[in-house]
C-alpha cells in the first residue's frame, strides 16, 4: 500500500483490497471470469409469447446519484375506480450470467457487491453491472415484472409475474426526486422530460405513504442507522457526511418490499422451495424489554412489533440525536437477518423488522447473489421447466449467503473506520462533543457529532451510562487497523 500522504483514495482503495481477503471475499475477478466477459457484447433483447414488449411505456429508476448498476424501474398506472396498478421491472441478470459459468463462481463467492467510498467491489463485473445488466436509460433490456394492483387504501389486490423488455426512460437520484416531493427544489430535467412522469411520481409517492403507514401500523420497525460516508475532493478526503433517509428513499424501499413480498408468494404458490429473507422473532426480547425500562418505558413480556414500534418512534420524536444509538442496541438485541430455505404449506419464519409473514430477495441480481437465484427459479416456473436448484443447493446457498453476507458488512465497517481515521489523522490532540455509545467490559465507545465518528475511549474511564454527553480529546488513529482513541477531558459537557 502506498504510504504517500497525498494518495488517500489509493490508499485505501489499497487497504480494502486486504480487507476483503482477510474476510474471505474476492477482490478480483478470476481469469477465467475476463475471459468469458471478453465474449458477452450485447444483452438479449427478445419479444415472444412469453415476453412482452413493455419497452415504450414511461419507466423510471431512482437511485443514489453515483448509481450505475441499476437493478429495478418502477411505473404506476391509474385506474377510474380509483385502484392504481405498481410494476416493479427487475434486471433479468441470468439472461447473461448463467449458473455455473466463471462469472457466476465469482459472483457465488461474495454473494453480494462491497461498497466503500474510495472503491467498489461489484458482485458482477462492471461491464456488465454498469453496462449489459444495468437499467440504463435509453436501453432496451430483459427483465422480470412484478405487477400489482392495490385498491385507494394501499391495500394489495392482486399481481403478476412476467418477462418483458422495458427502457428505463427517465433515470432519477433520490435526493432531487425527494427535494421536488416535499417542494424545495424543481422537478428534475429527467423527469420534465417524459410526459406525465411528475404526475407519476406523485401518484407513486401517495402509494408508498399508504403502505409506510399500513406497515408501521402492522409492527413495522423504523431505524436510523449510522453509516458516515467519506467524500472526496481529488485524492483528499473531505468530510464525512451521513445518508439522509427521505421520500424517494422510502417510496422506493416500499415498492421493494411490495414486490419481494409477492415473488415470495409467487414462489409458494407453484409449489417450490425457496430463498426467504428472514428475522427472527428476537431471542433476546427481555434484554430489549429492559433497554425499554431504561426510558421509563414499559413493553410487554412476549415479543411484539407493534409495541416495539410505538416506543421506537416515540424516541427518535423526543430525541433524535441518540436515537441512532438505540437504533444500534436494539438491532443487535434483535439479531441479524438471515437466509433460510422454506416450502409450501411450511409455517414461514418472517421478518420480525418488516412485519411480514412472506419476504425474498430478488430486487437487486445486479447487487445480491440470492436475488439472481431468486429470478432464475421465477423464469424457470414462467418457462414450465424443473427448477434450477434442488433443495439441497438451496440449503447449502442459504447458509453461504448468510455467511458471506456478514464478511461483506464487517469489511465495509471496518473501511468506515478506516476512513474516519484517515480524515482525523491531522486533528489529533483536538477536542470533540461526544455521546457515549457502549459501556462493556471490553471497551467503551463514544460518538463525535462532527464529523460524524465512534472511536474507542482510553486511559481512566468513570461510570459512564449509554447517552451520556461528554468532551473528548482525539490521541490516536491507526487507518490501517480502523483505530480511533478519545480521552475524556474536564471540559464541561456540552
Amino acid at each position: 500500500m502506498s504510504k504517500h500522504p497525498s494518495h488517500q483514495r489509493v490508499n485505501l482503495a489499497s487497504l480494502a483490497d486486504q480487507v476483503l481477503l482477510d474476510w474471505g471475499l474476492r477482490p478480483y475477478f478470476s481469469e477465467a471470469a475476463l475471459q468469458q466477459l471478453e465474449l458477452i457484447d450485447e444483452a438479449p433483447v427478445q419479444v415472444t409469447p412469453l415476453i412482452k414488449d413493455l419497452s415504450h411505456w414511461p419507466w423510471c429508476s431512482i437511485d443514489n446519484d453515483d448509481s450505475r448498476d441499476l437493478d429495478q424501474l418502477t411505473l404506476s398506472q391509474g385506474h377510474s375506480n380509483g385502484d392504481m396498478s405498481i410494476l416493479v421491472a427487475i434486471s433479468d441478470v441470468d439472461s447473461l450470467v448463467k449458473k455455473g459459468s466463471a462469472i457466476d463462481e465469482h459472483a457465488l463467492t461474495n454473494t453480494t457487491s462491497v461498497y466503500t467510498s474510495a472503491k467498489i467491489f461489484p458482485m458482477l463485473p462492471e461491464k456488465l453491472s454498469t453496462n449489459l445488466t444495468s437499467l440504463n436509460q435509453g436501453v432496451k433490456r430483459a427483465s422480470i415484472v412484478v405487477e400489482m394492483l392495490f385498491n385507494h387504501l394501499g391495500e394489495i389486490q392482486n399481481f403478476d409475474v412476467y418477462q418483458a423488455i422495458v427502457q428505463n426512460q427517465s433515470k432519477l437520484a433520490y435526493d432531487a426526486v425527494s427535494d421536488w416531493l416535499e417542494n424545495r427544489s424543481e422537478l428534475p430535467q429527467a423527469a420534465r422530460s417524459v410526459h406525465g412522469m411528475d404526475a407519476q411520481l406523485k401518484a407513486q409517492d401517495h402509494l408508498a405513504q399508504l403502505l409506510k403507514k399500513s406497515r408501521l401500523k402492522a409492527g413495522a420497525l423504523n431505524f436510523e442507522t449510522f453509516q458516515p460516508r467519506a467524500e472526496f475532493e481529488g485524492e483528499h478526503i473531505t468530510k464525512l457526511t451521513l445518508q439522509p433517509h427521505n421520500r424517494a428513499r422510502q417510496l422506493i424501499e416500499e415498492f421493494m418490499i411490495a414486490a419481494n413480498e409477492c415473488i415470495s408468494k409467487f414462489l409458494m404458490q407453484h409449489g417450490g422451495a425457496s430463498l426467504r429473507r428472514v428475522v427472527r422473532s428476537p431471542e433476546r426480547w427481555a434484554r430489549i424489554v429492559e433497554v425499554a425500562h431504561q426510558y421509563q418505558e414499559t413493553l410487554p413480556e412476549l415479543p411484539d412489533s407493534v409495541a416495539l414500534e410505538k416506543f421506537l418512534a416515540k424516541q427518535h420524536q423526543l430525541d433524535p440525536l441518540r436515537f441512532p444509538d438505540l437504533s444500534l442496541v436494539i438491532i443487535k438485541l434483535m439479531g441479524r437477518g438471515e437466509y433460510v430455505v422454506e416450502r409450501q404449506n411450511q409455517k414461514p419464519i418472517g421478518h420480525f423488522g418488516l412485519a411480514i409473514k412472506n419476504y425474498t430477495h430478488s430486487t437487486a441480481p445486479n447487487r445480491r447473489y440470492p436475488d439472481l437465484v431468486t429470478i432464475r427459479q421465477v423464469k424457470a416456473i414462467l418457462a414450465n421447466q424443473d427448477p434450477p436448484y434442488t433443495n439441497r443447493e438451496l440449503e447449502d446457498l442459504a447458509a453461504h449467503c448468510t455467511s458471506q453476507e456478514d464478511a461483506s458488512q464487517k469489511a465495509e465497517r471496518h473501511m468506515r473506520k478506516s476512513e474516519a481515521a484517515m480524515l482525523l489523522t491531522s486533528r489529533i490532540g483536538q477536542y470533540f462533543d461526544a455521546l457515549v455509545t457502549g459501556v462493556a467490559q471490553k471497551g467503551t465507545w463514544v460518538r463525535i457529532i462532527d464529523p460524524p465518528t465512534e472511536g474507542r475511549l482510553s486511559g481512566d474511564i468513570p461510570k459512564l451510562k449509554v447517552g451520556q454527553r461528554l468532551r473528548v480529546k482525539l490521541i490516536y488513529t491507526s487507518v490501517e487497523k480502523g483505530f480511533i482513541d478519545f480521552v475524556i477531558t474536564r471540559s464541561p459537557s456540552f
